[in-house]
């Protein structure tokens, strides 16, 4: 299951980060304060007159590893202070500003680098692909993750696979990003019949690519299907949802034919054009975009739950109570 984290949540963290700056409790005992101090990392202060979150998230984010020793390895084996730093900095990336997210990502990267560590720099390259790049992520952040895998192609410890690896998943980022038209796929129906996803007429699109069999995508489906949001786009003419299973094996996918509504248009791909030409990126399954009336990507590899909440708030005379 793919999750997603509110941006009031994510800004909240800006406020209650700045507040305890990192230092050791005060009822911890004078031993366990000092081993604290040792390990911890300590974040710096905000200027009290920065009260902007994003203000407040661009100072963090910039100053946020003043205080770590990337020299020191030894935090390498102690993920309650290091990973749990690096999860709590990517929460706050998405709250800073594009330019400043990406120069903090790319100085934190350089520092580590040139420590003459390679442990150190392959630990912090390791979990940001963990974080903000694995499908299965709740921190999942593919703008953010665009600056590290960059700069993986330039740095000097990276091997040549690990460089080309870098280098596809650079591509597939930047195929049908958000503001990009999407790229057309022809479908089949069970029927025989074909189209083509850029001539489905509506406002908006919801398209789904999923597997039967897989779980998650049955959880999917099973949202949309109940959701009176979806539902009443639909009905209206406002919403298409087009189900595509891209695999070759069609077993499965003509089992499970009556899981879709009949209302929807459910093809599959005959010609295996979307995974041989690799023509979105399908880390994993199911992957949900919603688009326009042009067929815009508007939201990319998202929840149901984010598209449901999405139409409804571009849609609000449709659900006004």
């Amino acid at each position: 299951m793919k999750y997603c984290i509110p941006i009031i949540i994510v800004a909240g963290l800006v406020f209650s980060f700045c507040s305890n700056n990192g230092k050791p409790a005060q009822d911890k005992s004078p031993e366990d304060a000092e081993n604290q101090k040792k390990t911890a990392l300590v974040l710096p202060d905000v200027p009290k007159e920065l009260t902007v979150p994003m203000d407040r998230a661009n100072y963090l984010v910039t100053h946020y590893w003043d205080n770590f020793d990337f020299s020191d390895t030894a935090y390498i084996h102690l993920p309650e202070i290091t990973e749990q730093a690096l999860a709590d900095y990517v929460q706050v990336l998405p709250v800073a500003g594009k330019d400043v997210a990406k120069q903090s990502l790319t100085a934190l990267l350089n520092k580590a680098e040139h420590q003459q560590t390679p442990k150190m720099y392959a630990y912090f390259t390791e979990n940001f692909k963990k974080y903000l790049y694995d499908p299965n992520s709740p921190l999942r952040n593919e703008e953010c993750y665009v600056p590290v895998a960059e700069y993986i192609l330039t740095d000097s410890y990276s091997n040549d696979a690990v460089k080309e690896k870098a280098k596809f998943e650079l591509e597939m980022l930047a195929k049908n990003k958000p503001g990009q038209i999407a790229a057309d796929i022809t479908y089949t129906l069970d029927s025989g019949k074909t189209g083509t996803l850029h001539r489905l007429n509506a406002a908006y699109t919801l398209l789904m690519f999923y597997n039967p069999d897989c779980h998650t995508c049955a959880e999917n489906i099973s949202y949309l299907k109940q959701s009176p949001v979806i539902n009443k786009l639909h009905e209206t003419g406002t919403l298409k949802v087009l189900t595509f299973y891209p695999d070759a094996d069609l077993s499965s996918w003509e089992q499970h034919r009556k899981d879709i509504p009949a209302s929807w248009v459910n093809g599959y791909d005959k010609n295996q054009t979307v995974l041989n030409k690799k023509v979105y990126d399908l880390k994993a399954i199911p992957t949900l975009y919603l688009l326009d009336k042009d067929k815009r990507v508007l939201l990319k590899d998202v929840t149901s739950q984010k598209i449901e909440f999405y139409l409804k708030k571009r849609n609000p005379m449709l659900f006004s109570d």
